[in-house]
């Protein structure tokens, strides 16, 4: 897969709705019910960060879950590539970018939205073909003013703003024009998991997927 092919990809998937979720699942029973919640609350594409040992079984059970995207986040290197691909992840997200796990994502098919925190980052990303990438972490690299400031001279890449992103921010982040969604983990909170509080986490994602974009 073409660095262009893959970014048209994870386009179609940012504009699928305001948010992604960012999940940490720490038990394989969770998984269902979790992608199911936020699923029917609107947010239909998933990151499931390989950060447990149950990820990406996590990241198997979910992506038989109708209706969902299910992708493999904290992706770095070949071999996390390759068994993301194995567990059934429809695409990749990456904290930063190296050659070797851009190569592996595109020798895999795997459509990636790679992280860039600086505009050199975003300059090499864009020269190479991903016009969508992930600006991260955000709040830490300057937040809402960071990323409008990338965007002037760069307003041909698009961005996935994630860390440190919440309600009461993300409203500003989707109000840029090179911003297609945000990602973050406060529609699912470790607590409503722990407790199994599906309808709550349901109502989470409701709320987050009615956010307007710019």
């Amino acid at each position: 897969m073409t660095p262009e092919l893959a970014s048209q990809g994870t386009e179609r998937l940012c504009r699928l709705a305001p948010v992604i979720p960012v999940l940490v699942v720490e038990d394989v029973a969770h998984a269902a019910p979790l992608a199911k919640a936020l699923i029917a609350g609107g947010l239909p594409v998933l990151e499931v960060t390989l950060r447990t040992p149950a990820a990406l079984e996590v990241i198997q059970e979910m992506s038989q879950v109708e209706g969902g995207y299910v992708g493999a986040g904290t992706l770095l290197s070949k071999a996390d590539v390759s068994a993301a691909r194995q567990a059934g992840a429809t695409f990749g997200v990456s904290p930063g970018a190296t050659d070797s796990l851009l190569y592996a994502c595109e020798e895999e098919d795997l459509p990636l939205l790679p992280g860039a925190a600086t505009a050199s980052e975003v300059m090499r990303l864009f020269e190479r073909g991903y016009r969508v990438q992930k600006f991260f972490p955000a709040e830490a690299n300057g937040g809402v003013a960071a990323l409008k400031a990338i965007g002037a001279p760069l307003p041909q890449v698009k961005f996935c703003p994630t860390g440190g992103v919440s309600l009461s921010n993300a409203p500003a982040y989707l109000a840029l024009s090179n911003t297609l969604c945000v990602g973050g983990s406060w529609v699912a909170p470790k607590q409503f998991v722990l407790e199994e509080n599906w309808q709550a986490i349901s109502d989470l994602a409701h709320d987050a997927s009615r956010l307007l974009r710019g």
